[in-house]
């Protein structure tokens, strides 16, 4: 049971991912959830400040996948050696993690369906589009490509074209999993994507 403070964050961002940050008001998301401002600004100070929660939210929350599958959770210039410790089946596992996470909660599908928008507005939003979207995984995948390589003795492609191959179909099926009209639809979908992971480790590294 969400309590009030939850409950104006996920209003607002289902707010944000239809109209976009900049055109949604505090006093529409109060009125989202049948509160008045004064109300809603007992939780938070602004439209920012709920903003901000909501992104705290999700870094926390993929902080703690990236924990489980045993991944280093934050970028390679913050703990480089963490990332020479991590296997293929981690890589996997943090990877389809995700996609369940990004193409099912509702936070996750608000959130990146708000920064889409939100890309063409605002450089602010745009650095934070590619940061949480596309070039920040892009650079982590990269990375880890570039360690787990060092201990193959076959020769592989550069950790860069690895990156892009490996990354690629995720934002792909992300978008083809939103324009699903049907639960099963969406699970297909996603049992795609992880045999896409499966068949890429069977080529490169087994």
């Amino acid at each position: 049971m969400m309590n009030t403070k939850e409950k104006i964050l996920v209003a607002a961002l289902r707010l944000f991912a239809v109209n976009g940050y900049e055109a949604v008001s505090v006093s529409q998301i109060a009125g989202e959830l049948g509160i008045t401002k004064g109300a809603l600004y007992r939780h938070y100070k602004n439209k920012r400040d709920i903003f901000n929660c909501i992104f705290e939210y999700v870094c926390q929350l993929d902080v703690e996948r990236s924990q489980k599958s045993g991944v280093p959770e934050k970028d390679y210039s913050e703990m480089p050696e963490a990332f020479s410790n991590v296997s293929t089946e981690s890589l996997g596992n943090y990877m389809k993690a995700q996609f369940y996470y990004w193409s099912e909660d509702e936070i996750a599908c608000n959130f990146r369906k708000m920064l889409t928008l939100e890309q063409y507005k605002s450089p602010e939003m745009s650095a934070l589009y590619q940061k949480v979207l596309v070039s920040g995984p892009l650079e982590y995948i990269e990375n880890l490509f570039r360690e787990i390589s060092r201990k193959q003795k076959k020769e592989l492609p550069s950790p860069h074209a690895l990156a892009v191959e490996f990354y690629a179909p995720f934002y792909f099926l992300l978008s083809m999993s939103d324009g699903a009209d049907c639960k099963e639809k969406k699970e297909e979908i996603a049992h795609s994507y992880v045999h896409y992971i499966d068949d890429f480790f069977q080529k490169y590294f087994l």
